[in-house]
């Protein structure tokens, strides 16, 4: 099946670059932005990546691996939530995949998530992730 429901979302911010990557890769940062989220990592390619917390009233423990990781350019990771009540096998899994890029004093944040089912999980995405970037732009620009 090809992957053509790519979700894409993007921001910009005023904040400097290492600013906004420090804020992808800190789990005390991220929890201020993604929605009270315990992110737990190494942060090292390879490495496995836990986000647990609350979510509509219900608990979760998404899960995933850093599959790239470039300071103040590029993090990437595998995704799979339980809550989107699918089997946890590998063609279950999103890849979620981050840029960031400097415009002058500002950062351009670019976000895209592959291996959506359809054109409205594909949307669904799209909104998830936007309200998540939104979060990051008012931590970083506070």
């Amino acid at each position: 099946m090809e992957n053509t429901f790519i979700a894409k979302t993007h921001i910009e911010t005023t904040a400097p670059l290492t600013k906004v990557w420090e804020a992808l890769v800190t789990p005390a940062m991220i929890q201020q932005y993604m929605f009270g989220t315990n992110a737990v990592s190494s942060w090292e390619v390879g490495a496995p990546i836990v986000w647990c917390g609350e979510w509509e009233g219900k608990p979760y423990e998404d899960k995933g691996q850093i599959l790239q990781l470039q300071p103040e350019r590029l993090l990437q990771y595998s995704h799979f939530s339980p809550l989107a009540g699918q089997p946890d096998v590998p063609e279950n899994y999103h890849t979620v995949t981050i840029e960031v890029t400097a415009q002058g004093a500002g950062t351009l944040v670019t976000l895209m998530q592959d291996n959506n089912a359809t054109a409205d999980k594909q949307v669904q995405a799209e909104q998830n992730w936007g309200m998540m970037l939104d979060g990051l732009k008012k931590f970083l620009e506070k």
